[in-house]
């Protein structure tokens, strides 16, 4: 009889869960749900209580709501038994973090917090405890604090220790009420198995954490604040469990919200990202894979811990058991496009692609695709949502440059494509640079899938070959396979997550491959876009942040 597992990817937007078969890595089928809440960046759900700048909250129950409809509907589809379905995995955004009781119930849920903006789950892109990420790095540089350089040279306000800060700052009262504060990861998994499992992924490349090292020593946190000195031991944990392992089994209080037999093996969480490195196949070194969605984050295997600066960390066993895995990442890919077309696309533009029965997307990468390289005339920087890396400056922002009267929003649309390439290019440069190499270029994600335009002119910027995943849900295929590896062979699954990705991950067959004439072009504009980024990112001109104080002083 064949064997299933499931695999459930929380997005920024939306969770999927994928049905998987075990010995084919066959998805058998899948089911969206989106976010009842959705990002809540303006208002919480009362509609009442304004959030300020930077901030991007969401709501635990969303991903409750994720489990009890995705699960039920994908065996619902496939007519597969609960009997043989043998794991689960998850994987989520990271860093999203969330203050908790005791118990498990997140602060907002209670009617004493839920007023509290605080009390909510803090999204990837909350970029609000920049001040808290710009004195952290002050002073551990002040220090001489190790790892910093494991982390680029800086530790981002996306991360945990900013956020964690921010709430003891701005909200003491959360941070008193909280027992712990954690991933949201490493909760949902705690409403499945009944127990929190921190896993070392998002431990490792979100909170400072080492493998051998641990977290930054007390004298660090109470440098930072004497209130943090005991953060570890009163809201974290120094109990991690490694990537591949098993958090637990379904309790009966999860079967009543998935539908699971009790007793089906629960993989440790993962970070959506890392988890797709062995949906593509990958299992060695040289192989940088781009997860393209709103954001886009690299991930690569190295065999050695180097330093690079501006990524976003290196960890032992991160990625794959027996190799380090390197993260770098931009924040802005996804919402860069959305951004364009619901605030610069004429109404014109609407009305063509609705006689065309086109989405919008679609007319303006078609528009875009009639254009020869440099023909607009412009060039872009994408820090429309900041910058992740390799300058890890949430408080940079967007550039377009050589707009004119005659300018067209194809061109333009073109233009934040090719600046989301070239900076792929400043951090595939920068691994290379540094000691770690880049020999293959992996992509996943709707757009890797959808967007054939853009892979060519990543293809073309790069001047390397691009190979796509053969799945549609790269990530949930990912987890889906680490839900094989925490049943284990005896209930027919894998005994390793090497086996697993040789058996169930793989690429297409069609590879994007650069074409000569394109890639000269390129080179004359990457190296303009390459002067930009260094006039405005590093310190030569600071307008994008003296614009900013003043926006938040006239507020």
């Amino acid at each position: 009889m064949a064997k299933y597992t499931i695999g459930v990817d929380y997005g920024s937007l939306s969770g999927r869960a994928v049905l998987v078969e075990v010995a084919s890595g066959n998805e058998v089928a899948t089911v969206v749900k989106e976010y009842t809440h959705r990002v809540m960046d303006e208002f919480l759900p009362d509609g009442e209580t304004k959030l300020e700048n930077d901030w991007a909250l969401q709501h635990p129950n969303d991903y409750l709501e994720v489990l009890q409809i995705t699960i039920p509907k994908v065996l619902q589809e496939s007519g597969v038994s609960t009997d043989d379905v043998i794991g689960i995995g998850i994987d989520f955004t990271a860093c999203t973090v969330l203050p908790i009781k005791a118990d498990g119930t997140p602060l907002c849920m209670l009617d004493e917090w839920r007023d509290n903006p605080h009390s909510y789950v803090k999204l990837w892109k909350h970029h609000a405890a920049q001040d808290e990420a710009n004195r952290l790095n002050e002073i551990a540089e002040e220090r001489g604090e190790d790892f910093l350089k494991r982390y680029g040279g800086k530790i981002s306000s996306e991360w945990m220790i900013p956020k964690v800060w921010q709430i003891l700052n701005e909200a003491p009262d959360i941070y008193e009420a909280a027992d712990q504060i954690v991933e949201a990861a490493d909760w949902v998994i705690s409403q499945l198995t009944g127990e929190i499992r921190r896993n070392s992924c998002t431990a490792g490349y979100k909170a400072i954490w080492h493998k051998k090292e641990g977290y930054p020593s007390k004298e660090f946190f109470k440098a930072l604040d004497p209130r943090l000195e005991n953060v570890v031991e009163e809201k974290l944990s120094n109990e991690i469990f490694s990537m591949g392992s098993k958090a637990g089994e379904i309790t009966d209080k999860a079967t009543e919200l998935t539908g699971l037999n009790p007793g089906t093996a629960v993989a440790v969480a993962n970070v959506d990202a890392h988890v797709s490195i062995p949906a593509v196949g990958i299992t060695e070194p040289g192989k940088l894979l781009m997860i393209m969605g709103t954001s886009t984050c690299h991930v690569l295997l190295g065999e050695e811990e180097k330093i690079v600066p501006g990524m976003c960390g290196v960890v032992e066993d991160g990625v794959l058991p027996g190799y380090m895995g390197y993260e770098a990442g931009q924040s802005c890919v996804g919402d860069h496009f959305e951004w364009f077309i619901e605030n610069c696309v004429p109404a014109s533009y609407y009305e063509e692609a609705e006689k065309k029965n086109m989405n919008i997307h679609v007319l303006l990468t078609e528009k875009a695709s009639k254009l020869e390289v440099g023909e607009s005339g412009l060039l872009a920087l994408d820090w429309w949502n900041g910058n992740r890396s390799t300058l890890v400056d949430a408080d940079l922002t967007g550039v377009l440059i050589g707009s004119t009267l005659l300018t067209k929003p194809e061109e333009i649309y073109r233009a934040l494509i090719e600046a989301t390439a070239y900076g792929t290019r400043i951090i595939v440069d920068a691994f290379r640079d540094n000691g770690v190499p880049v020999n293959e270029i992996y992509a996943c994600g709707g757009i890797a899938e959808k967007n054939a335009l853009m892979m060519q002119i990543y293809s073309d910027v790069l001047n390397m070959e691009i190979k796509i995943s053969a799945s549609s849900q790269t990530p949930a295929l990912g987890s889906a396979m680490f839900g094989a590896v925490a049943a284990g062979s005896e209930r027919g699954g894998y005994n390793n997550i090497t086996d697993a990705a040789n058996i169930m991950g793989g690429v297409k067959d069609e590879i994007y491959k650069p074409v000569v004439k394109n890639a000269e072009v390129y080179e004359l504009l990457y190296a303009e876009y390459e002067r930009l980024y260094n006039y405005f990112g590093r310190g030569e001109n600071n307008v994008m942040k003296t614009l900013k104080n003043i926006k938040k002083n006239t507020l």
